[in-house]
């Protein structure tokens, strides 16, 4: 879900009329993969968003200014430090690959310009960004050693070379009927064939090329005939053309995102949504996709799995120790019979005796441990017996506890998953430490500002509140909710609190915020999901209970289906 080499032409051209002349003033990084530089041009401020994320790596300006590291990190620093200040003098493309450069004029020692470049390379998961001067590495956002790469090298004080070329022409400076001829002694199929010849060219550029002409995708080059040709060379001048007079467009089937161009794409079925800019293609795109990780968050999602499958485990373990206790009295049994049959059998003599049961008469084998005694071996089935007996209660009372911490880590787990800022990241943190997942690491820097629950409303104005994690499902319950408030949850499924501020409640009010309840719980996409309501009076935290644990009593349940489009009804910066 990248835009292709030949798409990025006009983003580049787009950049570039916006940008060119502005004035570096901040760089901030959101996390690993993402960076916003602001330029500000007379009378205006944009937002320039450089992302890595393999899944979709770009370009863009931004509408809405993200939040920020606290820290920055070092590549950021030395952004900051060469390029803050400096005017932007130039955006171009290399060629037609998925490599942006953007110059930029800065004043160095003793007052002279000096040009740094800094070089966006949006290729899948070896995207990288590089500073760049006089022809040498600065810095990268992704260091390359030769560990990593026998190929190519990102280091600082290395001369910056690209990424290996390709032989493959551009259909911007390319003449058509050239085009044509490197594709027609092409022995493959057709869409291989516009691939291995066009420059910049994807699969989804090949496959609107190809339909356009009226061709099969996989026919073969020898199966042409000259008509074809002519349909194919219309083709290459109308996708060529159309780049020029750009139109973005993304399809969309289902909610998921099929493709994105700068063209638009007639070959694909669903959902056609266009834009007036790329960039405002590819920052919905990134909102549709969730392509932004708040710092931390793949970490803690891997340590909340982590300890869920170690407490899987051991419920496992503990539940088998716990059939193995409730068998304990056929360890008396053993040991009653042995007692009773151990004069007619001689010591360290056998492995195993059978004997009839003295209570049932049936016969029964009794293993025997021959480097003991028989005496002892009947001390040895009465200490078993003993043990297990003592250990039925304890091991009940463990996996009673595990259940609860199971519960909880889901819990922490959904939390994860609906946060979406630094801010919420920072409150799951904290509960992490609290609850002894992770140890405590001193900051330098204050946390982020408190985040609010989400706000939604009804048609009829009543207000509606969402808790993203558990810290805010307490906060939300206990301190700001009002005794009267209604309490929704979904019932024995992990979930978030969601309180209606009234008192009096309409149905469809009601009905609303059991989807809204259903929406943010780990039922998100069942239908007929049981959602307990209440007031809030009637809702209590146990002395000692985890974070998010409520009792709560004289609740009702309705079944319904989550509601998918929230919009409508939020009022907030998340959801």
């Amino acid at each position: 879900m990248n835009l292709d080499g030949f798409s990025m032409r006009p983003l580049t051209l787009e950049l570039e009329k916006f940008l060119v002349g502005g004035r570096v003033d901040k760089i901030t990084q959101q996390n690993k993969a993402n960076l916003t530089i602001t330029i500000r041009q007379p009378g205006k401020t944009f937002l320039l968003r450089i992302s890595l994320a393999p899944q979709n790596p770009s370009v863009h300006l931004l509408k809405k200014s993200p939040e920020n590291l606290p820290e920055p990190p070092t590549f950021c620093m030395v952004l900051r430090k060469n390029l803050e200040g400096g005017r932007v003098a130039a955006i171009h493309q290399h060629e037609l690959d998925r490599i942006i450069f953007i110059d930029v004029d800065s004043i160095g020692a003793g007052g002279k310009i000096q040009t740094f470049t800094l070089a966006a390379e949006l290729i899948g998961k070896y995207s990288n960004l590089i500073l760049i001067s006089d022809g040498v590495i600065v810095d990268a956002l992704k260091k390359i050693g030769t560990n990593s790469s026998r190929v190519r090298t990102v280091l600082p004080n290395q001369n910056y070379q690209l990424p290996p070329a390709q032989d493959k022409l551009d259909i911007f400076a390319t003449d058509v009927e050239k085009i044509l001829s490197r594709i027609k002694v092409e022995d493959s199929r057709l869409d291989k064939a516009i691939m291995n010849t066009c420059q910049g060219f994807g699969p989804q550029s090949v496959r609107e090329t190809i339909f356009s002409a009226g061709l099969p995708n996989d026919i073969k080059i020898s199966a042409l005939d000259g008509k074809d040709f002519d349909s194919l060379k219309n083709s290459l001048i109308e996708i060529r053309d159309a780049a020029k007079n750009p139109t973005p467009c993304m399809i969309i089937d289902a909610g998921k995102i099929l493709a994105i161009s700068a063209v638009k794409l007639n070959y694909l079925q669903g959902d056609v949504r266009t834009f007036e800019t790329l960039s405002e293609l590819l920052e919905t795109a990134d909102e549709i996709a969730g392509s932004y990780v708040p710092p931390d968050k793949e970490k803690f999602s891997k340590l909340v799995g982590n300890e869920l499958r170690r407490a899987v485990n051991k419920i496992s373990v503990l539940e088998s120790e716990l059939a193995a206790a409730e068998n304990a009295d056929d360890w008396r049994i053993r040991a009653d019979n042995l007692s009773t049959y151990r004069y007619q059998f001689k010591d360290h003599a056998d492995d195993e005796i059978t004997v009839e049961n003295i209570y049932d008469g049936e016969k029964i084998s009794i293993p025997l441990d021959r480097r003991i005694t028989i005496a002892a071996n009947v001390q040895a089935c009465y200490k078993k017996y003993d043990k297990l007996k003592r250990s039925t209660k304890f091991i009940a009372e463990q996996i009673e506890l595990c259940r609860e911490e199971i519960f909880y880590l889901e819990s922490v787990a959904h939390s994860l998953t609906a946060s979406t800022t630094i801010a919420d990241i920072d409150e799951i943190r904290t509960e992490l430490i609290a609850g002894g997942y992770l140890k405590e690491v001193k900051k330098r820097t204050a946390l982020s500002k408190k985040p609010q629950p989400l706000k939604f409303f009804a048609p009829d104005g009543t207000e509606i509140l969402v808790g993203k994690n558990n810290s805010q499902n307490d906060r939300l319950t206990f301190k700001i909710a009002a005794p009267d408030d209604l309490w929704l949850h979904t019932k024995e499924i992990t979930g978030s609190h969601v309180i209606v501020r009234s008192s009096n409640v309409s149905n469809e009010t009601l009905q609303l915020a059991a989807e809204i309840a259903a929406h943010f719980s780990k039922a998100r996409d069942s239908s007929k999901v049981p959602v307990d309501y209440v007031q809030c009076k009637f809702v209590k935290k146990p002395s000692g209970a985890k974070p998010g644990f409520v009792i709560f009593t004289n609740q009702r349940t309705l079944y319904v289906t989550p509601r998918e489009d929230l919009k409508t009804f939020w009022r907030g910066d998340n959801v």
